[in-house]
């Protein structure tokens, strides 16, 4: 079993509403602090206090996105939103302030504080009162995404499907029933196009005006702040969009050109892209979540013992909801419940190759969950994302050599492979895209709905528009950017995935010259949670944390390399 952290400071029988609270936060806020020990003291009870608040709201989160047609469930989301967060905004500020005027700060040990420092301070920066309200009402908005999508279901044959559970069957080697399915998966995107677009443009101006109250030109510059990006710029982010045009795009190219020829065809269509060229029908790595959940916790172990017993004491204390079914929110997560030390893994299998990944994916978040538990402050594990989906993305590529226990043939443990490199690769013009355009939207927050699909399709043109030919079917094209969870929900969260797809092939790299050393390095890096720089971290990892077009160049041949010898 797991255990809660024991609690020092808050009272027994503690429960968590404004009421409650307030008392907490005014005797934080008043606390006389007479030495480094008082001031390191009342950094504990503090962590402690925000532990409890965010294991709470991961509940809250969970619980809603399991079963978004539960009213009760979504209002306990919206009390958290609309009355704890507001109000606790102000009181954090203050805290902020009390540490930083804090005679004692500048006694702190720097090695260990200097990353927790840097981000209250940038925190300060960046608080207005007045963006309380816009940013609990964005809170509030920008879950109605999850509830749209979660309803989206399609019927085929005389049986209803989740659009997750329908997209399976965009691998069948029957081409017209694939084009059946993807005509019908885009007809019912499309029927609430409008809807999706009115709720973004909300959000685009809510975003917009705590920009300009934050006194900064656009709410891209804004969240580069807010995001603690101080490793890099958006000049960066252009630089590395355009090595992935020049050194990734080519290669998938290559690769679509190849599968126009080994399938035959003139042109691919969107339907084109799933199906196995080799015209046998998908892998199927598991059958059933239950199947899923014990395989991977095989994978895990036989990687490294430890790790698959984190998955076991997940499974034994249901911390999975990997089934994908109506009424459910699309996507998948990994939520670390602060207090517990453990995190909750959230999908939507439907017995794919695809769930698969998401699954090791999700995995190697939850390990870094249990890496970082024993961090002396909450803030510590708040790890940036080019850190966070480094662990992630890192274990997709580790456990390759252990997928034996999904697939018992030789033959389709290749495909698997080679399935998973190739997505490597082609995950990187996406992220780039969504980054592009995610950098157009909020430099032009005065935009129509006709320019965003203007500069949506300029953005996706060069970087391939995923290899095939959208001619009759430009409204799919048009549309394809509200896919993205993250553009409706965490703005900006995006460019990460690419930063850190290279620093886990660098890790992958790693890993095949040597198995043991390589995963010590990774897991080195992860243990440091939040308490070094990013730079230090990947360093830690014994990787660069680069993006120049010469390190793109190195790792896309490796990865093909690999690829041909499968």
């Amino acid at each position: 079993m797991i255990h809660k952290k024991t609690r020092t400071y808050i009272p027994a029988g503690f429960e968590i509403k404004w009421e409650s609270l307030e008392p907490l936060y005014t005797e934080l806020r008043d606390r006389s602090l007479n030495s480094v020990a008082d001031l390191e003291k009342w950094l504990h009870d503090r962590s402690e206090v925000e532990a409890a608040l965010e294991e709470d709201f991961a509940w809250r989160y969970i619980r809603m996105t399991c079963d978004t047609t539960n009213e009760e469930l979504l209002q306990n989301f919206q009390y958290f939103a609309t009355e704890i967060e507001p109000k606790i905004a102000p009181y954090s500020n203050d805290l902020n302030k009390k540490l930083v005027d804090s005679p004692w700060v500048d006694k702190l040990d720097h090695k260990k504080y200097f990353i927790y420092l840097r981000g209250i301070k940038k925190s300060l920066e960046l608080f207005r009162e007045e963006n309380i309200p816009l940013q609990t009402e964005i809170q509030v908005e920008q879950q109605k995404y999850q509830s749209i999508t979660g309803s989206m279901s399609v019927h085929i044959g005389d049986k209803e499907f989740t659009l997750e559970q329908a997209s399976v069957f965009l691998k069948d080697t029957d081409r017209a029933k694939r084009q059946e399915v993807w005509e019908k998966i885009t007809e019912r995107r499309l029927q609430d196009k409008d809807q999706l677009d009115k709720l973004f443009d909300h959000l685009r101006e809510l975003r917009h005006k705590v920009a300009l109250n934050a006194e900064f030109e656009n709410f891209r510059d804004y969240m580069f702040q807010a995001l603690g990006r101080f490793d890099y710029t958006p000049q960066d982010c252009y630089a590395f969009h355009e090595a992935i045009e020049k050194e990734i795009v080519p290669i998938l190219r290559e690769q679509a050109e190849k599968r126009k020829k080994a399938l035959n065809l003139d042109s691919l269509k969107p339907w084109d892209m799933d199906v196995d060229v080799s015209g046998k029908p998908a892998l199927k790595p598991f059958n059933g979540g239950n199947e899923l959940i014990e395989k991977s916790i095989q994978c895990f172990s036989n990687i490294n013992r430890y790790l698959g017993e984190r998955l076991e004491i997940m499974k034994d204390n249901s911390l999975f909801d990997v089934e994908s079914r109506k009424g459910k929110a699309p996507g998948g997560y990994n939520y670390p419940l602060s207090e517990t030390g453990a995190p909750f893994i959230f999908m939507n299998s439907a017995n794919t190759f695809r769930d698969l990944t998401t699954m090791v994916h999700e995995g190697g978040h939850a390990v870094h969950t249990f890496l970082t538990a024993d961090l002396e402050l909450n803030d510590f594990k708040h790890c940036p994302s080019e850190v966070a989906e480094l662990a992630s993305m890192s274990m997709e590529l580790i456990s390759m050599d252990n997928w034996d226990v999904y697939f018992d043939n030789e033959e389709d443990l290749k495909r698997a492979k080679r399935d998973q490199l190739f997505d490597v690769l082609k995950t990187l013009p996406w992220v780039a895209v969504v980054d592009q355009f995610q950098h157009w939207i909020y430099t032009n927050p005065g935009h129509t709905d006709a320019q965003r699909t203007e500069a949506w399709i300029e953005i996706y043109e060069p970087f391939g528009a995923g290899f095939v030919d959208w001619s009759d079917h430009k409204e799919a094209e048009n549309n394809l950017w509200q896919k993205q969870l993250h553009i409706f929900e965490v703005p900006f969260y995006y460019i990460e995935y690419g930063m850190a797809q290279l620093g886990a092939i660098a890790v992958w790299k790693n890993y095949k010259e040597n198995p043991e050393k390589g995963l010590q390095q990774y897991l080195d890096a992860l243990k440091l949670g939040y308490t070094k720089t990013i730079k230090e971290i990947y360093e830690t990892a014994g990787i660069k944390f680069d993006f120049s077009a010469g390190y793109v160049k190195e790792l896309a041949a490796f990865v093909k390399a690999e690829m041909d010898k499968l």
